[in-house]
């Protein structure tokens, strides 16, 4: 069997953002995985596959990084794979800077979203040059969305021969099976273990509790909206990262003080928030291919996203959710009320088409075939 090695900065992106996907390459290659840090092993044992740790940071941090990169280098030289393939901005420039240095036949990267889009000055420069760096060593490089592809194209920062997007976009599909409301319990189960009222129209917010994703303008929008109706709430679902883009000081006091907010952490099953809600509201700044979209959608929910790539190809504004400026306060404000004042009817019909306009174009095991089918064609 010809051999894959694919390398992620953290183990929670094998274990959440591919899950599944290694243990099907599995059957056609040597799977090798490598990432950083604690759960590495519970990853592994998921994905049915072996691996490597090698500590990867998610920041600027030189002298590891170099550390990194010689650890990378002594595992592609005793590993000898075929393909290496690579995710996310740090595991990607190391990853294929030690698979060119090693002369790996081919080398992959999928771009799942551009931080240096919400960079300015200096650090934009210098995510640039990263950018570049990364796909300069590649092969072929695969944006997990056309508008992703576009922006790539836009900014010259790869010969766009190069560029390709696997499937209908996404880096690992969505599998509907799994998403479906049908295997949680009861939305009147599930809100009053929350402790929400069955008569509340409940928005839902899922991811990392950050500035880039919006949670600031989620906090002012949604502070206006609960003091207008008593019978919205909101749940917020994902850690917190006040290290690498914390939220504002005001904002976390209102997320703490708000009777109608449900903080709920990290969840690793977030399906259950998901039945118990309305409507997703997903106001960030920038994405690759965002999961959480396509995971509301399958679970039949209508969403409000940010005009920006990934969002703006799953939802179709008017059709299944609202798409929004990002960055707007008042536009979010705007789109959450119309959502609970028309949730009879418009809103009803929108959640109806959510589900079919995921199933049809993102099931899971179309996109592992398309990229089974883009490594055998290497």
């Amino acid at each position: 069997m010809k051999k894959i090695i694919r390398i992620t900065t953290i183990p929670l992106s094998l274990k959440v953002l591919l899950r599944g996907q290694l243990k099907y390459m599995s059957q056609y290659y040597d799977v090798v995985a490598i990432s950083s840090g604690d759960g590495l092993e519970e990853a592994l044992l998921e994905q049915g596959v072996r691996g490597y740790r090698i500590d990867m940071t998610r920041q600027i941090t030189p002298l590891k990084d170099l550390l990194a990169l010689f650890q990378l280098i002594k595992v592609l030289r005793k590993e000898k794979p075929d393909i290496v393939h690579t995710h996310t901005p740090k595991a990607g420039v190391l990853g294929m800077l030690a698979a060119w240095i090693t002369r790996v036949p081919c080398r992959l990267h999928t771009v799942a979203g551009l931080p240096l889009l919400v960079a300015n000055g200096k650090r934009r420069k210098l995510l640039e040059f990263v950018e570049k760096l990364t796909y300069g060593c590649a092969t072929m490089v695969y944006p997990n969305s056309y508008v992703m592809k576009d922006i790539i194209q836009s900014l010259n920062l790869v010969d766009s021969r190069k560029l390709k997007v696997i499937a209908n976009g996404s880096s690992n599909g969505i599998d509907t099976s799994f998403f479906v409301k049908e295997r949680c319990l009861s939305k009147d189960k599930i809100r009053k273990n929350i402790g929400i009222l069955q008569t509340d129209y409940v928005f839902v917010f899922v991811g990392r509790v950050v500035a880039d994703k919006g949670v600031n303008e989620l906090m002012c929008a949604f502070t206006k909206l609960s003091s207008e109706f008593s019978d919205i709430k909101l749940l917020i679902i994902g850690p917190f990262e006040k290290e690498l883009d914390s939220i504002s000081i005001q904002s976390e006091k209102e997320l703490e003080t708000n009777n109608a907010i449900y903080y709920q952490g990290f969840q690793k099953d977030v399906r259950p928030f998901f039945a118990a809600s309305d409507a997703l509201a997903f106001p960030s700044y920038r994405e690759g291919f965002p999961n959480v979209v396509l995971q509301a959608g399958a679970m039949g929910l209508p969403s409000i996203v940010t005009d920006i790539n990934g969002c703006n190809e799953i939802i179709q504004d008017g059709v299944n959710g609202k798409i929004i400026p990002p960055r707007d306060e008042y536009a979010l404000y705007e789109a959450m009320k119309w959502m609970y004042e028309h949730r009879d009817r418009e809103v009803k019909e929108m959640a109806k088409r959510a589900r079919p306009m995921i199933v049809e174009r993102y099931e899971q095991r179309m996109v592992w075939e398309a990229l089974l089918k883009e490594y055998r064609s290497l």
